[in-house]
């Protein structure tokens, strides 16, 4: 089994340098279910950090590439069942995808929402 970075993931899903995307998808393709790939949840945390802010991915999108990760046959993803409900409820707003892994992490029946301390904030035109 090979652990896998969020760059490499990232240059393959984002193909943003072409040197680098054909060298990860070189990589990923030498993956099955007999040689899997590993991804750990803090490379999870870091592709959907850099998805969404370098590369202005919406919620929608990258809840699809993350459920499509936690399926993908050459891939084991840690804590994959948390990653999919994350996914799922990130995808329909509110708290973040880290908060959302964390609560996930904490507690095996998760609320909808996450408990926060952070203030409300009220935007006004």
């Amino acid at each position: 089994m090979i652990a896998l970075d969020p760059n490499g993931l990232v240059r393959y899903l984002v193909r943003d340098d072409a040197g680098q995307a054909e060298v990860a998808r070189s990589l990923l393709g030498t993956l099955s279910p007999d040689q899997p790939g590993y991804v750990r949840r803090e490379v999870i945390l870091k592709l959907v950090w850099v998805l969404e802010r370098a590369d202005g991915l919406g919620r929608g999108e990258i809840s699809a590439v993350l459920e499509q990760l936690v399926v993908t046959g050459g891939l084991v993803v840690e804590s994959a069942d948390d990653v999919a409900r994350s996914a799922s409820d990130y995808r329909m707003g509110g708290a973040e995808f880290a908060d959302r892994m964390i609560l996930a992490a904490a507690d095996p029946a998760p609320t909808a929402s996450p408990p926060s301390i952070e203030p409300q904030r009220n935007f006004t035109a």
